[in-house]
């Protein structure tokens, strides 16, 4: 039987914060679910991120997702909205995380790339090539549910490749040589 991961992937944001669900069963993709939780109509600041933290434990509870990728910051120049963007992805990872998921960040250029081949397309070349690979027809509203959805499949793609291990990174060259003792030689 094909094991079957279901990665909930988040484009975070304290105006929108994109969401999406892919279901992977073997080389099979599905998308479960892709939207934008809206946060505009609430003026406080601690109230969008109490609405991000329920939304982000609702989609945990519903859907079961059994890892969690979110988009990291783009570095700009206004600090402000820096640290909201920061705060928005705290309280995402925190959800993520009380709900015991394991939870990678993937910069935007990554997700760019994995999605696309070029860590500079646009979104709407994100989008097209999305809908290409998953057969999409409809376009959501926002593209921060698509790229919700990109950051899902980059994480999939990072996950599936032959050069992903799911063991612990070696932390030097003592810890490989006390985990792999017969691949040291001798003289």
């Amino acid at each position: 039987m094909k094991e079957t991961n279901i990665i909930l992937g988040v484009d975070p944001g304290t105006q929108l914060m994109g969401y999406a669900l892919l279901k992977v069963t073997g080389n099979t993709t599905q998308v479960l679910l892709m939207d934008t939780l809206k946060l505009t109509k609430y003026k406080d600041i601690y109230e969008r991120l109490e609405k991000i933290h329920t939304k982000i434990a609702e989609l945990i509870k519903l859907y079961r997702p059994s890892t969690f990728a979110i988009e990291a910051p783009f570095f700009g120049k206004n600090v402000q909205s820096m640290l909201k963007l920061g705060r928005a992805q705290g309280v995402a990872i925190a959800a993520a995380m009380q709900g015991g998921l394991m939870v990678t960040e993937y910069s935007p250029k990554k997700v760019k790339q994995s999605v696309t081949g070029n860590g500079n397309a646009d979104k709407d070349q994100v989008w097209k090539m999305l809908q290409r690979v998953l057969n999409i027809e409809e376009k959501p509203q926002y593209f921060d549910a698509t790229d919700a959805l990109a950051v899902a499949m980059c994480h999939h793609y990072q996950t599936s490749s032959a050069l992903f291990s799911k063991t612990k990174a070696m932390k030097g060259w003592d810890d490989f040589i006390a985990k792999n003792p017969s691949r040291v030689k001798q003289k």
